[in-house]
C-alpha cells in the first residue's frame, strides 16, 4: 500500500461547525510530515502535472507551501505563494476565499498577464479557495496551464467545477462514519 493511502486511512477525523475534517500531515502539518511521504507525493505531482511551458507555480498559503517548495526545487519552476496578508505592493490582487469552514481575504503578488501557471494545493474539498484563486488569475490575465491537488474530498459540491476548471488529484476520499474512505486511489486526471 502506498504511503499516502495508508496515511489517509490512519487520519483522525474532527468536526468543525458540522464539517467533517480529516487531520493529515499534508493538509494540517499534524502529525509530523515524514520525508518519505512528502517525496512520494512530490514525485506523483511531477508525473501528473502538465509542466511544459509553466513559468510559475502558484499555491495558496499555508499548507500548499511545503508541497510547492519541493516541486519547485525538483523542477526549477519559481514559486508564488498567495498570502493571507496584504502587502500593498504594485500589482497585488485581492481575492475572497470561502471554504467549508472559513472565509478569508488572500492576496496574489508576482503573477502577471501572460504568465503560464501551475496551481498546486494540498486538498480540494469545497473548491472555494481554488475557485477564488482561478478567478483572480483570470482577472490578472494569467494562463492556467494545470491545477493539481494532492487529496480530493469527493463528497459535496465543488465550486471549482462551477468556475469551469478541473483539478487533477492524486487520491480521492470521503469521510464516512468518522473514517476516511478511499474512493479512487489514483485520483482524477
Amino acid at each position: 500500500m502506498d504511503q499516502l493511502k495508508e496515511s489517509l486511512l490512519d487520519a483522525p477525523i474532527i468536526e468543525k461547525d458540522g464539517y467533517h475534517y480529516f487531520v493529515h500531515p499534508i493538509s494540517d502539518g499534524v502529525p509530523m510530515l515524514r520525508p518519505e511521504l512528502l517525496r512520494e507525493i512530490v514525485i506523483k505531482i511531477i508525473r501528473k502535472a502538465e509542466l511544459e511551458n509553466v513559468d510559475k507555480i502558484v499555491t495558496p498559503a499555508a499548507m500548499g507551501i511545503h508541497l510547492s517548495t519541493a516541486v519547485s526545487l525538483m523542477t526549477d519552476i519559481p514559486l508564488v505563494v498567495v498570502r493571507k496578508r496584504q502587502y500593498g505592493l504594485d500589482g497585488e490582487v485581492a481575492l475572497s476565499q470561502v471554504t467549508g469552514y472559513s472565509e478569508n481575504e488572500m492576496y496574489v503578488n508576482d503573477v502577471y498577464e501572460g504568465d503560464r501557471v501551475l496551481v498546486l494545493d494540498d486538498v480540494l474539498s469545497t473548491g472555494g479557495t481554488l475557485a477564488a484563486l482561478t478567478g483572480a488569475l483570470e482577472d490578472i490575465g494569467a494562463d492556467i496551464r494545470d491545477i493539481v491537488c494532492v487529496i480530493k474530498k469527493a463528497d459535496g459540491e465543488n465550486r471549482l467545477d462551477e468556475a469551469g476548471y478541473d483539478a487533477k488529484t492524486l487520491i480521492n476520499v470521503t469521510v464516512d462514519d468518522g473514517e476516511v474512505v478511499i474512493v479512487d486511489e489514483h485520483g482524477d486526471g
